[in-house]
């Protein structure tokens, strides 16, 4: 009996998860509907307020992040067109330095040609006085000859009106514009 009595119990137990007790369930249907209502009263909406507030915060964060993107989109796009306003500046101040630097180069070639003509001027202007001085220093020598020569050929002394006379009429048979052109070609 103590084998029969010892199969008993694990027979019963075993029968009693497969059939269904009525009792059971309405105790576990009244007890599952009240924690239901407790969960729903309580836990429920504190767990969506917590939902609702990570959603919320979430949200947040993305559109914090979205607008950070569009600022830095922005500032990115006014650095490019700071940048390329800069570039632009750079290459007209090196447009204008090189417009500066040919306009001194001319300037500095324009005044050597200037300086180079005004000595050319000069040595023209001088080779003209030097020949006039030759040519008067010729006359004179020439008119000096021609009264000695005169005076020995006449054997006596002229009288200073008759020498300016005399020299006149030989200056004025030999051509000096001759000799001043002739000087001027070599």
């Amino acid at each position: 009996m103590h084998a029969a009595a010892s199969h008993l119990p694990i027979a019963s137990s075993g029968s009693f998860l497969i059939t269904p007790n009525v009792g059971i369930m309405i105790w576990t249907l009244v007890v599952f509907a009240i924690s239901l209502f407790i969960l729903r009263k309580s836990v429920f909406p504190r767990i969506g307020a917590a939902l609702d507030a990570r959603q919320h915060t979430i949200e947040e964060t993305i559109d914090a992040a979205e607008r950070a993107r569009k600022e830095a989109d922005q500032l990115l796009a006014d650095y490019r067109e700071r940048l390329q306003e800069a570039r632009q500046q750079a290459e007209e101040i090196l447009a204008r330095a090189q417009k500066t630097a040919q306009a001194y180069e001319h300037r500095a070639r324009d005044e050597a040609e200037s300086k180079h003509q005004e000595a050319l001027e000069k040595t023209r202007r001088d080779i003209e006085a030097e020949t006039r001085r030759a040519i008067a220093e010729i006359r004179r020598e020439v008119a000096d000859l021609t009264v000695a020569a005169t005076e020995k050929l006449m054997r006596k002394t002229l009288s200073e009106e008759d020498q300016r006379r005399l020299v006149q009429e030989a200056l004025d048979e030999l051509d000096f514009d001759a000799l001043s052109v002739a000087g001027e070609g070599h």
